[in-house]
Parts: structure tokens; sequence; C-alpha cells
């Protein structure tokens, strides 16, 4: 059997991954003792898709290489998650722009078109809290119905105790696909509105650590709040940044416009719709039994190829 730093010459057909030399070697008896599995969600697409907004009939993926805490890893499987359903929580922040509400016809017919079996919720996040509007459905329709007119006095809590709080939901749910996509200004200004306040707040970091834990990617598209529009655009670069942190530390992606409102969201939910198609389940030895965080990078020795990936996750026994 070959080593898994050899197996993976491989070519995705439209969401397919094509294994062509085997799979990897099982460690032995002795060695298995200190060693655990680990699964994370990544997507794989070439670096010119979604600037193209079009997808490639096949992607050569060549050799994948997973490293925690900078240390190869031993790849044990790469499964295409594209039949299994897709759960979506669809969070907006309550207190956003009302230019927002012109993107809310087409943010509604994405849901309806989202493949047959797919779960949603949909929830608001006001001051901080969240607040469910839909429960969790497979009745596209009705979560479509459930997105609302956004309205509402600007607020200095962020939206990343209301995500961390959304991550929640899905621990009832069948494994599969699981992603959160966040509509907000990424301001959480109740600390300051210092750099270092806005960019790295607590409760990002925690909403990070609960998406990763429970394999949820957070896909975020920015618009402004009273406190990040008009000419306020250094708050809302430092939102965009902090979105942009969430999005990469999750697996997920982070959207945005310049600093003001969108003209509109469809070119981003369709590059989401992509990185959806293109979601494959990763499995890997990991050599690091210490409880803690670790840091996990997965390349491929094709430099056209594109995967994103949670940038970490939390390890208790």
């Amino acid at each position: 059997m070959l080593r898994a730093r050899s197996i993976l010459f491989a070519v995705i057909f439209i969401g397919t991954l094509v294994f062509t030399n085997g799979l990897a070697q099982t460690p032995n008896e002795r060695n298995r003792q200190n060693v655990r599995t680990v699964t994370i969600p990544i997507s794989i697409f070439t670096k010119g898709e979604l600037k193209q907004n079009q997808s490639e009939e096949f992607v050569q993926v060549d050799r994948l290489i997973v490293k925690e805490d900078r240390d190869e890893q031993t790849i044990l499987s790469i499964r295409s998650v594209l039949n299994t359903p897709l759960s979506l929580a669809v969070l907006l922040q309550e207190d956003l722009s009302s230019e927002v509400n012109l993107q809310l016809a087409d943010l509604r017919e994405f849901i309806k078109r989202l493949p047959r079996g797919s779960r949603v919720m949909v929830a608001y996040i006001r001051g901080g809290s969240l607040r469910v509007k839909q429960r969790f459905t497979d009745n596209l329709e009705r979560a479509a119905s459930s997105i609302q007119i956004v309205a509402g006095p600007a607020s200095a809590n962020g939206p990343f105790e209301g995500v961390d709080a959304a991550t929640k939901y899905f621990e009832a749910l069948p494994t599969g696909r699981r992603a959160i996509l966040l509509i907000s200004d990424g301001v959480d200004a109740s600390l300051g509105a210092n750099p270092s306040d806005v960019l790295s707040p607590p409760a990002l970091e925690r909403a990070a650590l609960q998406a990763q834990r429970r394999s949820v990617a957070v896909y975020s598209i920015y618009s402004p709040t009273g406190l990040t529009g008009g000419r306020n655009s250094r708050l809302a670069g430092f939102g965009q940044s902090a979105l942009a942190k969430l999005s990469d530390e999750t697996g997920g992606r982070a959207f945005y416009q310049g600093t003001s409102a969108p003209v509109s969201f469809v070119p981003f939910l369709r590059d989401i719709d992509l990185l959806l198609v293109r979601q494959f389940a990763l499995t890997y030895l990991s050599t690091h039994m210490n409880q803690g965080y670790h840091r996990v990078e997965v390349t491929s020795t094709n430099p056209d190829v594109k995967i994103e990936h949670p940038k970490g996750y939390y390890y208790r026994r």
C-alpha cells in the first residue's frame, strides 16, 4: 500500500473526487494508540473559477498535503458530500441599513433553489442575541418566506455572539454539509472602537472555535449598519476584516464590495453555491494527542488549485 502523501493524484468532476492510486496506509497496532482521526470540511476549486463566475469541467488536484501544527499528517480518505443534505443557517444582523432590504428577494430565491433535502434555519441577530425566525426545515419555501425586512437602531454589540449561539442548533442534525450564511457589518464595538478591540473581539474567537468544533463553515456578506455606513470607511474596513477572519478560520469565505452596501448579492450567492458544490470531507490521522487548539493547513501540489478549509480546531478528550 502507498503512503497518503503519494496517493492523491486526483480529478474532480463537478463535485466528484476520483482516486487513481488506492488508499492510505493503515498505521500499525503499535502506533495506533498514539494517533486519532480528524475530519474537516474542505472546498476545492481552481483559483480562476470564482473570478470568472463559472465552474471548470474538472480540476486536477495532484497531491494533497495536510499539516497539523506544521507536521505533515497521514490522509485516510476524501469523500464527496455533494449527495449528503446541506444544513444552512441564514443569519441577518437586525440593525443593518435599509439598503439590504433590496437584496432580500434574491436571498429568498437562493434559499428556494437549494438542493432538495437541504435544511435551512433563518435567524436574526440584535444586540448580540439570536432570535430564531424559522428553525431548521426542509420546506425551502417556508424558510424563504421567513426572510423579512430588516430595520432597527444601531447597536454596539456585533454579530458574533449570535453566530456562537447558532452553531448549537447544528448539534441535533446528522453529519454532512454544514454552513452559516452571515449578513452583517462585522463590527463588535462593545469593548470600544480601537482596531485591536474590533478585529479580534473575544466573541469572534468563541464563534470561530464553536464553528470549527461542529464542522460549520461560515460564509459572510458585508452590509453596513448605522455605525459603518456613510463616511465611516475606517470602521467598515475593520468589520470586513473581522468577517474575513471568521470565514477564513472556519473554511468559508467573506464577500464585500468596497465599504458601501453591495449593489447586488447575486454574484456572492452564486460563488457560495459553487463553494458548497465543491465541498468534501477530508479525514486524516492526527499525531497530536494533547488537548487544546491545533492549526491545520491543507495544500495541493497543483499551484492552480485553491482549497478552503478550517484553519484549526479545538481538541478536548
